[in-house]
């Protein structure tokens, strides 16, 4: 029970301690905004390819690769739903409905922060399970993996909503509430062990799918809008080796 705690735990301090991280980057000229950006889809292509898709496909073998492609493609729709209750989310950010409403950049970053908590349940899920299954040795793996993960992720959720407007206080609550739920999540999976592996691939694909969508609809548009290609494409070169390279020099 404590290994559980403490991998909980460990999962939500991490993206909090990429939260703090965050907060580094204050008022930043439309340049670096797109820098910033292009980073982060960087992180989130890593994060829903390598960290969320092709482990589901690992997970399910070959005859269920089907699993995957329907995640893949629900999330993708989800958050296409999602879309249109954007501007209603005025409550959790603290801006004005009107603001939603007319603020094109605000939805696009809006959609980002979600496709982000979309995929911390699912990823506490895989760390509960490998945490109920202590004889397999890959216990602790997962959740330091998920862990290195977590902190550039939680990096890149602060400077977005910073520069959309949202106060220091409510976007540091948004990424405290997002890291926990991974803790939902590291508990869920323990409490269903096995059982939960079934569901899993689904789930995993989902959340890859979710950020696939706006990484790929909102994000690189957005870089590449304001006739900065070059400079967005590599950033997002960069924020993409970060995730990979983090996690092969800590790999077990």
């Amino acid at each position: 029970m404590m290994q559980v705690w403490i991998s909980a735990v460990g999962l939500c301090g991490a993206t909090i301690l990429g939260a703090v991280l965050g907060f580094l980057f204050k008022e930043l000229s439309r340049a670096w905004n797109d820098t910033v950006l292009g980073y982060c889809a960087g992180v989130m292509l890593a994060a829903s390819t390598l960290g969320l898709i092709v482990p589901a496909f690992e997970l399910c073998g070959a005859g269920g690769w089907w699993m995957v492609v329907g995640g893949v493609l629900g999330g993708a729709l989800f958050l296409n739903v999602l879309d249109l209750v954007t501007p209603h989310l005025h409550h959790i950010t603290g801006l004005s409905a009107e603001e939603h409403t007319s603020n094109k950049h605000l939805k696009n970053i809006l959609l980002f922060v979600m496709a982000i908590a979309i995929h911390k349940l699912p990823e506490g899920i895989a760390a509960g399970v490998s945490m109920s299954d202590v004889s397999s040795g890959t216990s602790w793996t997962v959740s330091f993996g998920i862990a290195l993960q977590n902190v550039p992720e939680g990096m890149v959720i602060i400077a977005p909503l910073l520069m959309a407007g949202v106060s220091r206080i409510r976007t540091f609550i948004i990424s405290a509430g997002i890291g926990l739920l991974e803790v939902a999540g590291v508990w869920i999976g323990y409490a269903l062990g096995s059982v939960s592996m079934t569901f899993l691939p689904v789930m995993l694909g989902f959340a890859g799918g979710a950020m696939l969508y706006v990484t790929s609809d909102e994000m690189i548009p957005e870089v590449h809008a304001n006739g900065r290609h070059k400079q967005g494409t590599y950033a997002l070169l960069i924020g993409f080796m970060t995730l990979i390279v983090v996690e092969k020099i800590f790999e077990f």
